[in-house]
């Protein structure tokens, strides 16, 4: 009624048989030897693949590496070439307008404003100036938190509005150099005398609206030269005469020799040498543009990337006098303040024309 199965010995305690040994390791060995026989098929399969595939990477290598040195090489004798026109570009400009070159009667340039670029700049010196930051400000009561003082700017399509205005025109000079100042990554000149320190901007984007179009005015509209013809050519005021009619077609009109901001070429070694017709390797000139710490100057010095940031500290001193207060260099886009002396201009990360300012060193 009941058929009896076999079970292997060490069922039933007793140690297993050599034969029962012998089959169980028998088995194990032929599962190890067919993996191993489908491990070797693909490893094979593998190693003909990477085969076919370095057989091709070097001809890629060779060949773009060849193509990558010469483009490389050729855009940066480009680059250096533009700069290099560029800054001679900019240097006669400035030396015509200063010295008389451009008449009253010269027609003015246009002027175009990047409002992105303008916008960028304005958030990288919010950023310096410690935007939402605050400060304890004493009181008569004790001391309270506050933060900076804001200057409201709105940008329209055809000009700005500082503050609670009046609306500024991009054809005023005044103008012009305000967003210049903006677009070179620059705190506004016309301002650091009322924010030292800087700022944070605040703005209102309305570049696709015209501010005229927003304007209701009831008189009739006369020109500029009417309305000061209406007005006394001279007034005498405690003993002095004022020229009034002048003076105030000069706000009206922006007055060149208040609006340009002055240039100073500083004497270089690699600008004497370069005076001279032999020049080092292109790759290792670039120049430098440092506005003063009121913002009434500019320098502009020429100089190689393997000097150092003491180099350019001596030329400054040499140029400008002993007597000055201390000041710092930095710049403002990447917000960065370059102390070390013994560091090379080129391992600051300078590149082309180069824009810092400097600071008064805080005591």
């Amino acid at each position: 009624m009941f058929r009896h199965f076999s079970s292997p010995s060490w069922y039933s305690g007793a140690p297993p048989s050599n034969t029962e040994l012998l089959s169980a390791m028998m088995k194990r060995v032929t599962l190890l030897e067919t993996m191993v026989r489908s491990q070797a098929k693909e490893i094979k399969l593998k190693d003909q693949k990477i085969a076919a595939l370095e057989r091709k990477v070097p001809p890629l290598h060779e060949s773009d590496g060849t193509d990558d040195q010469s483009a490389r090489s050729s855009l940066e004798k480009r680059c250096e070439h533009l700069q290099n026109q560029v800054w001679e570009m900019e240097v006669g400009f400035e030396g015509t307008f200063n010295s008389g070159g451009c008449g009253e009667d010269a027609s003015t340039p246009s002027f175009g404003v990047n409002f992105d670029l303008v916008l960028q700049r304005i958030r990288e010196l919010n950023v310096i100036a410690g935007e939402g930051e605050s400060f304890v400000r004493l009181t008569a009561k004790g001391a309270q938190l506050a933060t900076k003082e804001s200057v409201r700017l709105s940008l329209y399509r055809d000009g700005i509005v500082l503050f609670d205005g009046p609306f500024r025109s991009y054809q005023e000079h005044s103008t012009q150099q305000f967003l210049r100042d903006l677009m070179d990554g620059y705190f506004p000149s016309e301002l650091q005398s009322r924010f030292p320190d800087g700022t944070p901007f605040e703005v209102c984007d309305r570049r696709n609206e015209e501010f005229t179009s927003r304007l209701t005015f009831p008189g009739k509209k006369v020109r500029a030269e009417q309305f000061l013809n209406r007005l006394p050519k001279v007034v005498i005021k405690n003993g002095h005469v004022i020229d009034i009619r002048n003076s105030l077609r000069d706000t009206l009109q922006g007055s060149t020799k208040t609006q340009t901001i002055p240039s100073v070429i500083i004497n270089t070694p690699a600008l004497r040498v370069d005076e001279r017709g032999v020049q080092p390797a292109s790759s290792d000139l670039f120049t430098l543009k440092i506005r003063s710490e009121d913002g009434n100057c500019v320098f502009i010095l020429k100089m190689c990337f393997s000097e150092t940031i003491g180099h350019l500290r001596r030329y400054l001193d040499e140029h400008r006098g002993s007597g000055l207060c201390g000041y710092d260099i930095i710049s403002a886009h990447p917000r960065r303040c370059y102390s070390d002396e013994s560091q090379t201009l080129g391992c600051c990360g300078f590149t082309g024309n180069s824009a810092l300012l400097l600071r008064k060193r805080k005591r």
